[in-house]
């Protein structure tokens, strides 16, 4: 019998089980061409001159209209809500009644009582489930992300979502204005000109370099991204295709695919009797990496791990409130950048020419090979921590991980991150079996790892969390 929900699923199934061997594959960053020119070329320009990440495709928007939805934001999220005027935005990071992060997004005060959440599915799947079933005086409108496989049919979003990120983003961003623009603070918006229509401004940076990100109808699509592309052109600006895309955030710093702490628990069941078996937290989502555990829960991560510590402000209730005050903070595992050991890299990818069984394939430039990845960091055999997210950056020439670790654990530290998956690697479709486990040393170091991200970049959500 097919399964009806997430909850009737998990009757008959451990959750890790289910997500350690899905067939769903690796995630997709839709729609958007995996190379305009090669992806070092790409990863290189958002450091040197300037580039235009396609943020169109892979993130869900959810718009949230009435009186009540303050209210209901507020409910959900951690941050401080008593000045968020409109012509603002706020990372919104939901978290379930023990604590624990379900997902992240950015969410837009556009005006007076309407707002739009623009992140990946747990946390619109979480905000929308609250809306529905809280008695709040508000109304929806859900844009899905693009589908993984299009295979040829016609895709059509509410928005497009551009970021013109770089060196010269400036440059750029005035000569499409026509002239300088108004002095937008970091996290708020504005409008900018753009062959002469009228064009929503965020200050942002998805790689840590000055930029914006502009949004706008989605059928002027060709328009708005045609003139950009025209307007950078003498500054050196490049496309960036999905393939280098998710890379960024190695030098910037931000873990984007916590696992959804949404398995266990009481509290939570009617939220998973309300999701689809079918859906991203149910066959759809994937978990790989060489950390197992048959216990979900240990996989579930604290805001405080994933740098969020100093956005939690207990000035009003919120969903978890009494669980995050409860947790001690000092003992908390802290984000961190792992650098690998160019050798121990080399010899793992080199495994595939030269050993009758390899290991798992360091595809690059990024490695994961799940929607949410765990990887084992120990010292001595010690486990220490985790890595999350890994790929490679070829601005540092590094093989790179974001992960989490130990708070006494220094900057400059070695430890051992264990590589591909135990006894011959898991069912997923993403995972080459047989395969064998590896080690490669690392370096702790801080995060952001890129040093203008660190030095230069906005205090906010990426820098508060370097180690």
């Amino acid at each position: 019998m097919t399964q009806r929900s997430l909850e009737d699923l998990l009757q008959t199934v451990n959750p890790v089980e289910l997500l350690r061997n899905s067939q769903e594959g690796a995630y997709v960053y839709p729609v958007v061409p995996t190379e305009f020119s090669n992806w070092k070329a790409e990863q290189v320009a958002w450091q040197k001159t300037a580039v235009l990440f396609d943020q169109t495709h892979h993130m869900a928007n959810l718009y949230i209209k009435g009186p009540d939805a303050l209210k209901l934001i507020s409910h959900i999220g951690f941050n401080t809500f008593k000045n968020f005027p409109t012509n603002m935005a706020k990372q919104l990071v939901p978290v379930t009644y023990d604590g624990y992060v379900i997902g992240d997004g950015i969410l837009f005060h556009l005006e007076e009582d309407v707002y739009e959440f623009v992140g990946r599915v747990p946390s619109v799947n979480w905000i929308q489930f609250h809306a529905e079933t809280g008695g709040w005086n508000v109304e929806l409108v859900r844009d899905d992300r693009s589908p993984s496989r299009p295979l040829g049919v016609g895709v059509t979003r509410t928005q497009y979502r551009f970021q013109i990120q770089g060196p010269n983003a400036s440059q750029v961003i005035e000569k499409l204005n026509g002239g300088p623009i108004a002095d937008i603070k970091f996290f708020r918006t504005d409008f900018i000109t753009i062959k002469g229509k009228k064009v929503a401004a965020l200050r942002h940076g998805m790689s840590g370099q000055p930029g914006l990100e502009v949004f706008g109808p989605y059928e002027e699509y060709f328009e708005i991204r045609d003139a950009i592309l025209a307007a950078g052109e003498e500054f050196g600006l490049t496309p960036v295709g999905s393939r280098a895309y998710a890379s960024n955030t190695l030098e910037s710093g931000w873990i984007p695919s916590p696992l959804p702490a949404i398995y266990t628990g009481e509290k939570l069941k009617a939220y998973r009797e309300w999701l689809p078996a079918v859906g991203y937290e149910g066959f759809a989502g994937t978990l790989g990496g060489s950390f197992v555990s048959e216990n979900i829960e240990d996989y579930y991560l604290t805001p405080y791990e994933l740098g969020y510590g100093h956005m939690v402000r207990f000035d009003h209730d919120f969903i978890g409130r009494e669980a995050l005050e409860a947790m001690d903070k000092p003992s908390q595992r802290r984000k961190v950048t792992l650098a690998w050991n160019p050798e121990d890299a080399g010899r793992i990818a080199a495994s595939l020419f030269t050993d009758e069984i390899p290991a798992k394939g360091l595809d690059v430039p990024i490695s994961n090979y799940s929607s949410s990845n765990y990887d084992l960091v120990s010292i001595n055999g010690k486990p220490v921590g985790l890595s999350l997210f890994t790929g490679y950056s070829h601005n540092e020439r590094l093989e790179l991980s974001l992960g989490v670790i130990d708070p006494t654990i220094e900057v400059g530290t070695e430890v051992t991150l264990t590589w591909g998956e135990p006894d011959g690697g898991s069912l997923k479709a993403s995972v080459e079996r047989p395969h064998k486990q590896a080690q490669a040393r690392a370096t702790v170091s801080p995060v952001p790892f890129s040093a203008q991200a660190r030095e230069h970049y906005a205090e906010g959500w990426r820098v508060a969390g370097k180690a």
